[in-house]
């Protein structure tokens, strides 16, 4: 079994939402009429729609809040035609950017390379996913022995012509003859699941709807797996998902004949995700009441059929994930009393704490995750935000390290306890990711697999530094630039963050940054407190009610990096994505003359609103609710959308979303620029790129994720001034 994250605001935010409608409930009253203004473009020459205002206002504790743009939350035709006419505006500004086509001309030809997933070995066979360099999704390919000709095993670009209907989750059972596997469309995190042979390709009848936030787990001749009601009214991307469920699904049977496993008809917002051990012995259950990482964590033991799903944990005050078992007892990597995790014995029949046995107690460094292999206990560890892998026998002694080529990130180790070998990748900012097979007896690593990319990155150097914010604290921080760079404060830079919801940022290849970087740019990635880069206390330095250290962390790192003369205010470009996008939203609503451009992706703009839709009322505990009055008083400080100010000149901004987003709805974004393009000073464009046909990100067709970097770095030189293919003539 794998250390699983499944409710993650994407790339982003944690799945997990609630507060009650503004307009029936006692912490807020309203009441709507229709006004039409129009947007302050005059300096921007840009025409913005004349953007429909409705006069409603909501009471929170006694608070006045209008909240004009109340209606984009409702996806209509009128909806539809604002969207229209909003992408049209912005695509006639990015069209008439003369070297866009050379930046998506740039990126298609850097990105037109073979990536390689690790192999995997299922059934006696190996699997592997690779994309030759522009298909839309990747394509899974199965080889008899690692030196045998591979044949594809599934494509998903045949589940589409366009490239947006993405494979999800994939499952072989324990046997290797069949395997279940999950699609989504559109980038929606709603999931359909379906069963194929794995001999013949043959894919069976079975089709299991509305599944969310799981995986299929195989036990015998079926899985488990949890779902949601089917919506009954309204939208299906923007309802509030409540009741979540496990079922168990028998091959060859209809959905309406799986049983129910477990449901909790009184916390209608706990979340369920069932996984079996490798041997099929323990049906594990990860308990989530949101997405702060503390789960409760129960169990069944499947050779008894008469069992009960018991508790191991019963409570939500620390997080649990279940390695795998050992006979009858449980390895579980947890951070109860340890904020930077250990690992525990614990036995399910006797799981009061007394009992547990520390394997790997807690150290300096992060545990970052965990395999059970070849008889061995492979634990990925974070430093200062870079990967240290260190291997223990069963007992927790340590045998010995893994010998890794630089500063960077492992991923994989991924395997069952009889294999005796394992793969896994490693990556850099300027290291593509490169696949290495580890002998796990003989602790012994050979490079399986290098990455050849079309750009000379021994021309670039990473570095680390530590930065202060404002309140004393050092924060880390990686820039990346080209060898030579001069520090004259002239440098555009790409200053990139997230900070929440214990996610780690570590080193990785982009091959879209490669092209920032060849064209002199400079790329900053600070690892703000929120994220996990040092356990739950640096996590929990950043949520509710300490947010405002984020947002303090990232403005802290734009400072650093102009009073080292890397760049200035008039070169600065910040982005981010999801919880990032709110990062974005803070920092330029808070600082606006800091940063030249903005790029808030996918953002929680709406403070106030944000557990209202699908799965927000999950991120209550990172954020606070503004159910509650003091955190109410805390979210109206920082909320994006309610700190825009009339007549400020903000960053040139480019807000970017989906229209299938179900994590974060993309009413935050519409509500965002449409307050945005009102009350801004002229000076600079707001506009908002919408995808059609996509999500929160996952699954987005290689086309679609090209032509939005193009769009991207072209409305960033567009603003700093900078035509770089001009320049490099």
């Amino acid at each position: 079994m794998k250390k699983t994250t499944v409710f993650m605001l994407a790339g982003g935010l944690s799945a997990l939402s609630a507060c009650k409608s503004t307009q029936n409930d006692t912490t807020a009253t309203g009441m709507t009429t229709e006004t039409t203004t129009t947007a302050s473009a005059e300096a921007t020459a840009l025409d913005y729609p004349n953007t429909k205002k409705v006069d409603h206002v909501d009471d929170y504790f006694g608070t006045q809040v209008a909240d004009p743009y109340r209606w984009q939350e409702t996806h209509d035709e009128q909806l539809d035609e604002w969207i229209a006419q909003e992408n049209e505006v912005t695509q006639g500004y990015l069209n008439s950017i003369e070297f866009r086509d050379d930046i998506k001309n740039r990126l298609t030809e850097i990105w037109n390379y073979p990536k390689y997933g690790a192999p995997f070995k299922e059934g006696g066979k190996y699997y592997f996913f690779k994309n030759d360099g522009l298909q839309n999704q990747s394509v899974l390919y199965v080889q008899e022995s690692l030196e045998a000709e591979p044949k594809v095993f599934f494509d998903p670009n045949k589940l589409s012509s366009d490239g947006t209907v993405a494979l999800t989750a994939l499952q072989f059972s324990k046997d290797g003859k069949y395997v279940a596997y999950g699609t989504s469309s559109g980038g929606s995190d709603w999931n359909t699941y379906h069963i194929m042979e794995t001999a013949t390709g043959k894919k069976l009848d079975d089709q299991l709807d509305w599944v969310k936030f799981s995986s299929p787990s195989w036990s015998g001749n079926g899985f488990f797996y949890s779902r949601y009601d089917a919506p009954t009214e309204g939208n299906k991307l923007a309802n509030k998902n409540e009741y979540h469920k496990v079922y168990y699904h028998k091959i060859g049977t209809p959905q309406s004949q799986d049983q129910l496993v477990y449901e909790d008809k009184k916390n209608a917002l706990r979340n369920f995700y069932g996984q079996t051990t490798d041997d099929e012995r323990f049906l594990i259950l990860n308990v989530s009441e949101g997405a702060s990482g503390a789960n409760a964590l129960y169990f069944k033991d499947l050779k008894d059929a008469k069992a009960n799903i018991k508790p191991v944990v019963d409570n939500f005050e620390s997080e649990y994930n279940v390695v795998d078992n050992f006979g009858d007892k449980l390895l579980v990597m947890t951070n109860k009393n340890a904020p930077r995790y250990r690992l525990v014995m614990i036995d399910p029949k006797n799981p009061q704490e007394a009992n547990w046995k520390t394997v790997v107690p807690e150290s300096q460094n992060v545990i970052q995750g965990v395999s059970a292999v070849g008889g061995r206990i492979v634990v990925t560890y974070m430093k200062d935000a870079a990967s240290q892998v260190v291997v223990y026998d069963q007992s927790g002694k340590q045998l010995n390290t893994v010998e890794l080529p630089t500063l960077g990130t492992v991923s994989g180790f991924s395997g069952k306890q009889q294999d005796k070998e394992v793969f896994f990748t490693f990556t850099s900012f300027t290291y593509p990711p490169t696949i290495y097979r580890y002998d796990v007896v003989n602790n012994k690593v050979t490079q399986f697999r290098k990455t050849e990319v079309n750009v000379n990155t021994d021309a670039f150097e990473t570095k680390q530094v530590f930065y202060t914010s404002k309140d004393g604290t050092k924060v880390p921080m990686f820039i990346v630039h080209k060898k030579g760079l001069k520090l004259d404060g002239t440098n555009p830079t790409y200053l990139y963050a997230y900070g929440g919801f214990n996610i780690s940022l570590t080193p990785s290849f982009s091959i879209a940054n490669m092209l920032w970087l060849e064209n002199g740019g400079v790329y900053a990635l600070p690892n703000l407190r929120g994220g996990g880069e040092y356990g739950e206390d640096w996590h929990k330095a950043g949520m509710t009610p300490n947010k405002q250290n984020v947002f303090d962390d990232f403005i802290a790192a734009a400072e650093y990096l102009i009073d080292q003369k890397y760049t200035s205010s008039e070169k600065l470009a910040v982005a981010g994505g999801s919880n990032g996008g709110l990062l974005v939203g803070a920092f330029m609503t808070q600082r606006p003359e800091l940063a030249k451009v903005a790029i808030p992706a996918v953002g929680v703009m709406d403070m106030l609103r944000f557990h209202k839709f699908t799965i927000g009322w999950a991120w209550v505990p990172e954020y606070g609710s503004s159910d509650d009055e003091a955190q109410f008083k805390n979210l109206y400080t920082f909320s994006p959308l309610h700190n825009i100010k009339e007549g400020v000149k903000y960053p040139a901004t480019l807000v970017k979303t989906a229209d299938h987003d179900d994590r974060v709805v993309p009413a935050h974004s519409f509500k965002f620029i449409s307050e945005l393009q009102d009350k801004g000073a002229p000076g600079n464009p707001y506009l908002i790129r919408v995808d059609v046909r996509a999500g929160h990100g996952a699954g987005k067709p290689t086309s679609l994720v090209i032509q939005e970097y193009a769009d991207t770095y072209a409305f960033i030189y567009k603003n700093m001034g900078i035509n770089p293919y001009q320049q490099n003539q």
